[in-house]
């Protein structure tokens, strides 16, 4: 498989200019753990994710290193922390120049990079055009999702998945992170709800375009107040009884 098979289309990005309390508050209302950031021409220029939020002034996190230390690391190194930990805008804290993949990256690949590098997701870009990104939970989903001796998907099974997302993702119920994978017609819907009735409506969309054979669920709900969750009985049921 490969990376235009599984990863999210519809991205939720952050612009480089605007205010880190912008992102971060982004990412809670979204329930998703990092954001490409895209300058003013709409090109991919970093990724802020919940680490850059971890050494913060405001929470009196911010790095306290001991006079030596702060000798042998120097100043540049100070003063780099310094705008990290009190930066306003986005671009002061993101990770620029992130790792990125194309749209016929295979699963493999995909994997060694976010070992390699140590990152949860990757852009997909298509030139310097950002397309979508593959997360740790869009992998998660393949693997959930589907036997390991299933062939890659065909032609038909690409165009299948083009028009669920396209009917979902417009829509005002669409989950966050969508996530969808069809194999040989067998449809399996992933991402986060915050109302029952979005399951539901999620599934009736992806019945209704053809070639569909049968839909699984692995929709997660999502409680937003509280952050607790609730995987869909279809995946509760695979679980192994306490």
């Amino acid at each position: 498989m490969r990376a235009h098979q599984i990863m999210t289309r519809r991205v939720i990005t952050v612009a480089s200019g605007a205010a880190v309390l912008e992102a971060a508050n982004t990412m809670l209302q979204n329930h998703i753990s990092g954001l490409p950031v895209l300058d003013e021409a709409g090109k991919l220029v970093g990724i802020v994710s919940q680490g850059d939020f971890i050494r913060r002034a405001e929470i009196g996190t911010q790095r306290k290193r001991g006079r030596w230390l702060k000798f042998l690391l120097g100043p540049g190194k100070a003063a780099s922390d310094f705008v990290r930990e009190r930066g306003r805008k986005v671009a002061e804290i993101m990770t620029a120049d992130p790792c990125t993949v194309t749209e016929d990256a295979t699963l493999e690949a995909i994997v060694e990079l976010m070992e390699r590098n140590n990152v949860k997701r990757l852009p997909v870009v298509r030139g310097d055009r950002l397309v979508g990104i593959v997360t740790r939970t869009n992998l998660l989903s393949a693997v959930a999702g589907l036997a390991r001796d299933v062939p890659d998907p065909t032609a038909d099974d690409d165009h299948i998945r083009s028009r669920i997302i396209a009917s979902i993702e417009k829509a005002d119920w669409a989950p966050f992170g969508l996530g969808v994978i069809v194999l040989n017609g067998v449809v399996h819907l992933s991402g986060v709800i915050t109302n029952e009735n979005s399951r539901q409506a999620a599934i009736v969309a992806a019945e209704n375009v053809s070639g569909v054979s049968q839909v699984h669920d692995h929709l997660c709900w999502v409680e937003p107040m509280s952050g607790m969750y609730l995987n869909s009985t279809e995946d509760e049921d695979l679980l192994p009884a306490h």
